[in-house]
């Protein structure tokens, strides 16, 4: 097939062509021409979601679903997911050449009783570098730590491990060649992972100053999940009964989540758009993601970036580049004018074949 329009990141008008399930430069004979004067994209990417985990948490009925919520994710746009955790073994998605690819962390990792029923592993400090080797072997170069959760005796978040163990695990991650991310909302767990030399940091809403310049001299990544996170003043509501502390916290970070957003961003920590689609996030919402993004102060094409051309090549992943999986959006309108486009796709091509919204 033939494209022709304005390709993204850099902003040029070109011809494209795909061959064998790839990106070439070079003409090809008789391609059929299926999409002429767009903005062209490379396939966007929601770098923190779940599939196989269920509206209101617990894992989903069936394989089925599971295929329904990376549909859904496709039919935005999104042509690669990097699951962040879950109880379901989705690698036979991975034959259905109409699904986006996924990169899996395996299954979250965490303490007895601290964090939602049924989704993780739960293991004490003595066993976590074991399970996240194991973790490390079951995924696709990711693990997935839990590494703050609300503590029923304290009634307000605090750190999951202890910074030995955490050091131990990660190294172990780093030794199977995975990389290691962390679920964190308060600030308390963060020093640890961030000097045990975690790769990322998910949500992220307690990242302090001297946190954040740490991050940045590490190279260490930040998703912030900002449409995970308008959702924290829900989350003090119901919880401020019991835990009062708990719900003045979360309130907090909630009403800062913004500007530590924009200081990251600010001190060149890496920025990634994830929207913790799974549970109590819809899937297929990365465009509100990227819009959130821009809000709380990264430039247009920073915040497209975070989900197109730069969180790809965090992943392994090319961009439209010669020889690249055929994995593009086209948009009618410049998403760096109307962050708006993104949530209309005007093509889908994915792993070379034109994909049609299910209707």
């Amino acid at each position: 097939m033939h494209l022709s329009g304005v390709l993204l990141p850099e902003g040029e008008q070109r011809d494209l062509w795909v061959r064998d399930g790839r990106i070439t430069f070079e003409p090809v004979p008789g391609a059929e021409t299926v999409s002429r004067g767009g903005f062209v994209l490379p396939g966007l990417v929601d770098a923190h979601c779940h599939v196989g985990i269920a509206r209101g948490g617990g894992p989903v009925a069936d394989l089925a679903a599971a295929r329904e919520q990376a549909r859904v994710e496709r039919d935005a746009g999104v042509l690669l997911l990097r699951d962040c955790g879950s109880p379901v073994d989705t690698r036979a998605l991975d034959d259905d050449p109409e699904l986006p690819r996924i990169l899996r962390a395996g299954q979250h990792v965490a303490r007895e009783r601290r964090y939602l029923p049924g989704l993780a592993v739960e293991v004490e400090p003595a066993s976590l570098a074991d399970e996240v080797r194991t973790q490390a072997r079951r995924g696709d170069g990711w693990v997935k730590l839990v590494g703050d959760w609300i503590d029923r005796g304290v009634g307000d978040l605090g750190p999951l491990w202890p910074d030995d163990a955490l050091a131990e695990a990660i190294a172990a991650a780093h030794a199977e060649g995975a990389r290691v991310t962390a679920h964190t909302f308060g600030t308390d767990a963060l020093p640890g992972l961030v000097r045990a030399g975690i790769d990322c940091v998910e949500h992220g809403t307690g990242l302090t100053e001297d946190l954040i310049g740490e991050m940045a001299a590490r190279g260490t990544a930040v998703v912030p999940t900002l449409v995970n996170v308008a959702h924290f003043p829900g989350f003090a509501a119901a919880g401020e009964a019991r835990f009062p502390s708990y719900a003045s916290t979360m309130r907090r970070l909630h009403a800062s989540s913004g500007a530590v957003v924009r200081a990251a961003y600010e001190a060149g920590v890496p920025v990634f758009a994830g929207t913790d689609a799974g549970g109590g996030i819809d899937h297929g919402t990365i465009a509100e993601e990227v819009r959130a993004l821009h809000a709380a102060g990264l430039p247009v094409e920073a915040a497209l970036a975070a989900a197109s051309w730069a969180a790809r090549e965090w992943l392994g992943l090319p961009g439209l580049v010669e020889g690249a999986p055929a994995d593009l959006v086209v948009y009618d309108r410049d998403p760096r004018a109307d962050l708006d486009a993104l949530a209309r796709p005007q093509l889908t091509v994915l792993r070379g074949r034109v994909v049609t919204p299910a209707r």
